[in-house]
């Protein structure tokens, strides 16, 4: 008694698409088209057929198109798209998350300030300083509705520490929290090294926080694993990657399912210039030897025709390195799940953007071998160790001259961040001495820093071969640790605080328009920043000169939260 519903299996379009799809599935399933034992499981009917198409083939029942109208009328789905929806972190008793996460973090820094100065080493001065900032975040954390996320990283971030799993210091713009810190999220002290909170949550410009927690490669899993059984299996899940039909992989896998001499497919594909964004139709304009050969042999007119139709068009899918997701309720309500063949390893059927698009919140959760490594090496130490106190990663003093003497000597092979033939010999350049240096390594060796000279530059004036000078007398404190070279973009932000009067959130809006360097958005926050600093008196010719200088150094500023917590690890 079940009624008779009209459906077509539709896999493609157009009928006219019937030929690029059995391309598709041969390359899938690695046949070629003219295979006599391919299964062929299609047929050139099942395209989107328009409504008079479906009347017309079931008019001997036209109630099967009605009926499939009636399931139509059923189905009803709203999405609420951009709102993020955090899972409920259990607070042990009744108090409100927003207590609950200011309770947990006085009573962290105030371990964390014992631990930095001892029991009496901390004057009444700096402790009201580090309590201010703490006050500060926590009145933007609460009041941008975040105190849930924190929380729920600090309690992952904890279970590994309790169950002998390395975790990383905590990379990214997340070191610049006091909040984190004191939670034990991150392992850098923020006010120490000048780390701007406002580079990780702006309350000017509201976005979700993001950290992203490095942890050894063999725990990783117990951790997702431990998320999990906590807010349940039905709650979590990684997310999916799709793997695409890029322009140099989709010539070959055509040429060789039509049968075509491999020959062909290889001399396509070398055709085709190297880059992340190339397509199939910006090589033909861009290398003129493609489009000759192209246009002067049939059998690769052949090849190409088919190769646009299929590029871009997904071809596997994966997991994604460390994208997690929470859901508040069932992963269900937000997203539609994928299940590999096998039955195992369940995915979201949303990418990372769309799976946060659709309300849910990502966690990273990041394989580092490095922390194995250390980890390995630590416990290796302490078994010789005999009677001697044990070795402990975090409490190593961060002025050891013997770990400097061997970084100058360039000695770095297998070193996390410095082990490259170019960093080596950055490094016997610079001969770094301090921790600060170490840092300004991780962000001085990359295209941008090395093409601009400044890289000469900042090793001139360390060396004190070059007179160290700054933009602006105020400007010394913000950039005495890379001798005036503006290197960071936490540097970026404190210049507009300094001289033009910015709040650190609208320094941070100021970073980002640099980054992007939208003309129109550019003269708007010129203007700002010239009224800013005539308000304080600053010559305007002279002001107009620091803002050309740090729009130039901003495209070449790498976030020094990032490059603190790499210099860390690499210093350990």
């Amino acid at each position: 008694h079940v009624p008779v519903v009209a459906t077509n299996d539709v896999r493609f379009i157009y009928s006219s698409d019937f030929e690029a799809h059995e391309v598709r599935v041969c390359i899938s399933g690695r046949r070629t088209l003219d295979d006599p034992h391919r299964p062929r499981n299609y047929t050139d009917q099942q395209y989107l057929k328009s409504s008079q198409e479906m009347a017309e083939l079931f008019a001997d029942i036209p109630e099967a198109c009605l009926n499939a109208i009636e399931i139509g009328k059923r189905c009803s789905l709203s999405l609420n798209l951009g709102t993020p929806y955090l899972p409920n972190y259990p607070v042990p008793d009744e108090r409100s998350l927003e207590t609950y996460l200011e309770d947990l973090s006085r009573q962290g820094l105030e371990a964390r300030l014992k631990q930095l100065f001892g029991e009496t080493g901390c004057s009444e001065q700096q402790i009201r300083v580090y309590f201010e900032r703490l006050d500060m975040e926590l009145g933007v954390i609460n009041q941008m509705g975040f105190p849930g996320y924190f929380l729920i990283v600090m309690e992952f971030i904890r279970w590994a520490k309790e169950n002998d799993i390395p975790v990383g210091p905590g990379r990214g713009s997340g070191a610049g929290s006091i909040v984190a810190y004191a939670l034990g999220i991150t392992d850098l002290d923020p006010l120490k090294y000048d780390l701007l909170f406002e580079r990780f949550l702006n309350p000017e410009r509201v976005s979700m926080p993001d950290f992203d927690v490095d942890f050894c490669m063999k725990g990783r899993d117990l951790v997702i694993q431990h998320v999990a059984d906590l807010y349940g299996h039905d709650a979590v899940s990684q997310i999916i990657t799709f793997g695409t039909m890029a322009a140099k992989a989709v010539v070959r896998d055509v040429a060789r399912v039509q049968g075509k001499p491999y020959s062909l497919g290889d001399k396509l594909s070398k055709l085709i210039p190297f880059g992340p964004d190339v397509t199939l139709a910006k090589a033909l304009e861009e290398a003129p030897e493609l489009s000759h050969f192209v246009d002067g042999d049939e059998d690769a007119q052949e090849v190409m025709d088919m190769a646009f139709k299929l590029e871009g068009i997904t071809r596997n899918v994966g997991t994604h390195a460390g994208g997690v997701v929470i859901a508040p309720t069932k992963l269900t309500d937000f997203t539609p799940l994928y299940c590999e063949e096998a039955g195992g390893g369940l995915v979201s059927q949303f990418d990372k953007n769309d799976v946060e698009t659709a309300g849910l919140v990502k966690f990273d959760f990041l394989g580092l071998r490095t922390l194995t490594i250390i980890d390995w090496a630590v416990k290796m130490i302490n078994e010789r160790q005999g009677e001697a106190e044990p070795v402990t990663i975090d409490a190593l003093p961060l002025d050891d001259e013997s770990v400097y003497r061997i970084l100058q000597k360039g000695e770095t092979t297998a070193l996390f961040q410095l082990e490259s033939r170019g960093m080596k010999e950055l490094i016997k350049k610079l001969k770094p001495s301090s921790f600060e240096d170490i840092i300004a390594l991780v962000a001085l060796f990359r295209p941008g820093p090395l093409q601009s000279g400044m890289v000469d530059d900042f090793i001139e004036r360390k060396h004190g071969r070059t007179e160290v000078a700054y933009p602006h007398p105020e400007l010394e404190p913000v950039l005495s640790n890379t001798y005036g070279v503006i290197l960071y973009q936490e540097q970026v932000m404190q210049i507009a605080q300094v001289l033009a009067n910015y709040t650190l959130g609208g320094a941070d809006i100021l970073r980002k328009a640099m980054g992007k360097k939208d003309p129109a958005v550019m003269a708007k926050q010129r203007d700002l920043f010239m009224a800013g600093a005539v308000a304080r008196q600053i010559d305007k010719d002279l002001a107009g000169s620091i803002f050309d200088l740090m729009e130039k150094f901003a495209g070449y500023g790498f976030n020094k939260s990032h490059s603190a917590a790499y210099a860390l690890i690499s210093y350990q």
